[in-house]
């Protein structure tokens, strides 16, 4: 069994994920706006999972592949197949009627999704800390999301495709964590992608037909990068994260991918900033800030709160 990676190492490598998710993401809006939103997800993680599968298969750079029986094939189609494959159509179709940033904020309220998810209610300080910190997220969500009822029915329900994405993408991580004692992170990302891009393929079928994309040189790189870079590098360095640390603790790096994603986008679409965006920002990274932080430690004997 391989030694656990250092927490520096472990952070260096998820800094990454958010660095290339940021450039992904980019050039994901970029895609939908000329390719059908199914198509374009149900294309890359096909590709994706085929190259995870290869690397398994031909070199050691992910380590070895372990036996699936047939119940963990049911779970990798019932829990991150098909997950994966309604966060990735729920992700595309927002970007496809909003703002790349509104859709990446959104996101970033999921490590408070987690952290609610771990812990029920509880008569305690701990317990009060972190639904306070949902409380500064969700009034982010707000903050984000009501002016954009006066913007016209398309850009709602991107909003809201948004916001529903980052309960999926929360819930994506928790199901990764629970097979990561089964299975690697290259495997559980080759399982999951090619499954949830054979769930994808009818909707991206119907698509087509409806619209044939057009095709370039452009488009056909932009997706290659999106494959490699996001799809193989970017997945797997954070299901390693998920491996190691808690589903909250790796969550806690989301909070970078707007910031990310903003400056690819301000430089490579030159995208506008709205005010509500910084305020709704603030917010959640406040939110997220509050509910990971252990104060304990911080303020050291000054502590009056106990469990």
């Amino acid at each position: 069994m391989r030694a656990k990676p250092a927490n520096g190492t472990i952070a260096a490598q998820l800094l990454l994920a958010v660095f290339l998710w940021g450039a992904n993401n980019t050039a994901c809006e970029y895609l939908v706006q000329h390719w059908p939103p199914a198509f374009v997800g149900a294309t890359r993680f096909l590709a994706s999972g085929l190259v995870l599968f290869a690397l398994l298969r031909w070199t050691r750079f992910f380590g070895g592949q372990h036996d699936v029986s047939p119940d963990l094939r049911r779970r990798l189609w019932r829990g991150g197949g098909l997950t994966m494959a309604l966060y990735i159509l729920c992700f595309n179709y927002a970007l496809k009627w909003t703002a790349v940033s509104h859709v990446v904020l959104y996101l970033g309220a999921a490590p408070v999704w987690a952290l609610i998810w771990e812990e029920r209610p509880q008569r305690n300080w701990r317990s009060a800390q972190r639904y306070s910190a949902a409380a500064l997220a969700l009034c982010g969500v707000l903050v984000l999301f009501c002016p954009q009822l006066r913007s016209g029915q398309a850009r709602i329900y991107g909003e809201l495709l948004g916001l529903t994405g980052s309960v999926l993408w929360t819930t994506y991580g928790r199901q990764c964590r629970a097979l990561s004692s089964e299975l690697s992170s290259a495997e559980i990302s080759a399982h999951t992608f090619w499954r949830a891009a054979l769930i994808m393929a009818p909707f991206g079928l119907i698509e087509v037909a409806m619209a044939p994309p057009a095709w370039n040189a452009t488009f056909f790189l932009l997706q290659l990068f999106c494959v490699l870079g996001s799809g193989v590098l970017a997945f797997g360095l954070w299901n390693n994260g998920l491996r190691h640390w808690k589903t909250s603790e790796v969550y806690l790096f989301n909070n970078l991918i707007p910031l990310s994603t903003m400056t690819w986008a301000r430089f490579c679409l030159n995208e506008q900033i709205s005010h509500t965006f910084w305020v709704a920002m603030i917010l959640i990274a406040s939110g997220v800030i509050l509910g990971q932080t252990k104060w304990e430690r911080i303020l050291g004997a000054f502590w009056v709160p106990s469990e």
